[in-house]
């Protein structure tokens, strides 16, 4: 048998797999350089970028938890401007797919990255973090009122010439109206899920774990929060969904494919295995060389489902 199709398509953009790294958990790449080859990844997702730095919470701002961790790090970044002139070039050498998360306070904010990055040589898609609070609208995530959703995503669209995918936050009633939102606002795909919302309290000095009090929870605990909402937006959605939340190895990134997803994000396991975004693909494709399927379509969506 011939080595199984592993390519995906989000947009005008062909992913050679459907291994991504989780914003925030892979820096700019270059930090995982002695780790893994980083050609081998069908794409790195950059560490959230807004149009100025950014310094922070203030610690701690970490703290891990039974099968997973609590992160408060308040989207620190290096800003724009840095990121082109500093990290771009590094990025653009590696020969993977970059897609640049953005976040911004403003739909303003967001047309400004997105016309911007657009600019930029190497950048392939750009990943829309809609957790952040719209400061004008009295700080309401946009990411939990649809229409909000929907107005940023169109936002981004309209200025943006590379394809389009908006992160989801979990933290909802139902997650499946605001991916159809930002389906209706252009999306070219969805990622999903961001971290849930959690705190840890320390029982001796009776004070919270995080200096922020709350942070998001992500790691193996979210995993199966995570395989429902990607099984429901699937259903709900024409765009490719990408599935993010506890995928540990292979055979977890599996289940999200049988669930729906077309690619997947790695983020908490590469701060314990840094080489593990390299050992989910060869995994992958062992997993269809075994079940004699010549890609990685003939398994996104395969779930069998009795009732």
């Amino acid at each position: 048998m011939n080595r199984p199709d592993l390519r995906i398509s989000i947009g005008s953009t062909v992913f050679s797999n459907p291994v991504l790294t989780a914003s925030g958990t892979f820096g700019y790449a270059r930090e995982f350089e002695p780790y893994l080859n980083l050609h081998r990844l069908g794409g790195v997702v950059v560490k959230g970028i807004s149009l100025s730095p950014r310094k922070g919470n203030p610690p701690p701002r970490i703290v891990e938890t039974a099968c997973g961790m609590l992160n408060a790090i308040g989207l620190e970044n290096v800003g724009l401007e840095r990121f082109i002139s500093e990290k771009m070039p590094y990025l653009r050498e590696i020969g993977t797919k970059v897609i640049v998360n953005i976040l911004g306070d403003s739909l303003d904010d967001y047309r400004l990255l997105a016309a911007r990055l657009s600019e930029v040589e190497g950048v392939h898609a750009i990943e829309v973090n809609i957790s952040c609070p719209n400061v004008k609208k009295g700080g309401v995530a946009f990411g939990t009122d649809a229409a909000m959703a929907e107005a940023v995503t169109r936002a981004v669209c309209e200025e943006s010439g590379v394809p389009v995918i908006v992160k989801l936050s979990p933290n909802v009633t139902d997650i499946t109206l605001i991916a159809r939102a930002v389906e209706n606002g252009g999306a070219q795909a969805v990622s999903l899920i961001n971290t849930l919302l959690g705190m840890a309290i320390d029982s001796r000095s009776r004070r919270p774990k995080l200096a922020n009090i709350v942070g998001g929870l992500s790691g193996p605990a979210i995993k199966p929060v995570a395989l429902r909402m990607v099984w429901q937006v699937a259903r709900a959605v024409q765009i490719p969904v990408i599935g993010i939340g506890g995928i540990s190895n292979a055979t977890d990134a599996i289940e999200f494919f049988l669930a729906g997803a077309s690619a997947v994000q790695i983020g908490t396991a590469n701060f314990v295995n840094p080489g593990v975004c390299d050992e989910v693909v060869r995994g992958i494709e062992e997993y269809l060389v075994e079940h004699r399927l010549q890609g990685i379509q003939g398994l996104i969506g395969a779930l069998i489902v009795d009732c």
